[in-house]
């Protein structure tokens, strides 16, 4: 009779669990970058992310200025009060995207890219920002891949060693000529260090290798701490970025990826205005991301 009872209780609050889980399903948390809208200054980044239900920002740039260890909301007489807005906003700076690249053999170049990132784990720290991004970012073809391969490995264990006194990882982003799995395990299994990670923009990889999210996702989800989501038509010549659904990108299949692997991280919507002036305004695509990333996410 004891166990019969005990059998109901513990059925009982498992069900309430679940009931709770239906009438409270878990949300997805939302960010931005700012790359999206080179023309905002920073309090309109903050009044467009509270309205538009944004949990994060990403900062790439303030106004295209993409040199955030130097902008001035960031210098010492003023760090506190931007933290200070971005922390009565209800917000929270998500990640920081440097330029710096990893693939130099040349060691006045690699030094230099080195001391960037390192400027912006600095930065990202002070702002208790949890990442910073860097690229792979090239595959040269006058140097040997397996060379290329190794200098980021070796890089991103000095950066990852960097950071070990901090509260910041360093993650590097699938873009440019690195954006096949199985190239990216490799250098993740190599680096193998609690203070590096990765950015996984789906949309990098698939429209240039055409591997199935899912697939790629099963193979890197132990390393994906961040994510970029965008969509695009893709055509013999070229790319055509598009508002969320209104591409030809497999957004569902990675989000659900995604999703039914207990990824808990933010889902950074990545509108590179910045680059491509032609495509539509931040004010029309970033409210239009939050509102649709449901439909695609559920």
């Amino acid at each position: 009779m004891k166990n019969r009872r005990e059998f109901l209780k513990q059925s009982s609050g498992l069900f309430g669990l679940s009931a709770l889980h239906l009438i409270n399903p878990p949300k997805a948390l939302l960010s931005f970058s700012t790359l999206g809208c080179p023309s905002w200054n920073f309090s309109q980044v903050i009044q467009q992310a509270v309205e538009n239900k944004y949990s994060g920002i990403e900062i790439r740039g303030i106004k295209g200025d993409l040199d955030l260890p130097a902008n001035s909301i960031f210098s010492p007489t003023n760090i506190s009060s931007t933290r200070r807005q971005v922390e009565d906003a209800g917000l929270k700076i998500v990640n920081l995207g440097s330029s710096s690249n990893m693939h130099f053999l040349d060691p006045k170049k690699r030094q230099s890219n080195l001391d960037e990132a390192k400027k912006y784990i600095e930065l990202a720290n002070h702002l208790s920002c949890p990442f910073i991004r860097v690229f792979p970012n090239d595959l040269p073809k006058d140097q040997p891949e397996k060379e290329t391969v190794n200098a980021i490995i070796q890089s991103l264990i000095e950066l990852g060693d960097f950071a070990k006194t901090s509260g910041v990882k360093v993650l590097l982003e699938s873009h440019g000529k690195v954006i096949k799995s199985g190239m990216l395990l490799h250098i993740m299994q190599e680096t193998n260090h609690a203070h590096v990670g990765l950015v996984w923009d789906f949309f990098n990889m698939w429209s240039i290798t055409k591997e199935p999210p899912a697939i790629v996702y099963s193979l890197l989800k132990k390393y994906i701490l961040h994510t970029h989501i965008k969509d695009a038509i893709v055509s013999d010549v070229g790319e055509k970025y598009t508002l969320l659904g209104e591409g030809h990108a497999p957004i569902r299949e990675a989000l659900h990826a995604l999703k039914l692997g207990g990824y808990a991280g933010y889902y950074s919507f990545e509108w590179e205005k910045l680059w491509h002036p032609e495509i539509q305004e931040p004010e029309i695509a970033i409210p239009h991301f939050s509102k649709n990333f449901s439909t695609y996410w559920q």
